[in-house]
């Protein structure tokens, strides 16, 4: 048990460096991002400016966990395109950290 307690914190300390280890979200990163990839559809503030598209300032959507948010970004869905391959996982996670901003 002594070596576990000891071991521990150095695996933890690998954990965190290994490649692909996810930050914390940067909601201004994903605000940038959402300007730049989003907002053309999802509108300035979440507010839909397709029809169909969802009125994020509302909440719609994001009532799911950030994973499905993420696997649903990177896949498309119905007239949204696939973003996998555009954006890297950590940029999703901070557009959807900052989605979660603008529910008012």
């Amino acid at each position: 048990m002594k070596f576990l307690r000891s071991a521990a914190p150095s695996i933890f300390a690998v954990a965190m460096l290994a490649p692909g280890a996810v930050l914390a979200a940067d909601v201004i990163e994903g605000q940038r991002i959402y300007n730049q990839h989003c907002i053309g559809c999802h509108g300035p503030g979440g507010h839909s400016a397709l029809p169909n598209a969802p009125h994020f300032s509302r909440g719609e959507r994001l009532m799911q966990p950030d994973m499905l948010l993420l696997a649903t970004i990177k896949a498309g869905k119905m007239t949204m395109p696939s973003f996998n391959g555009i954006l890297r996982d950590q940029q999703i996670l901070d557009v959807i950290a900052y989605l979660r901003t603008l529910q008012r």
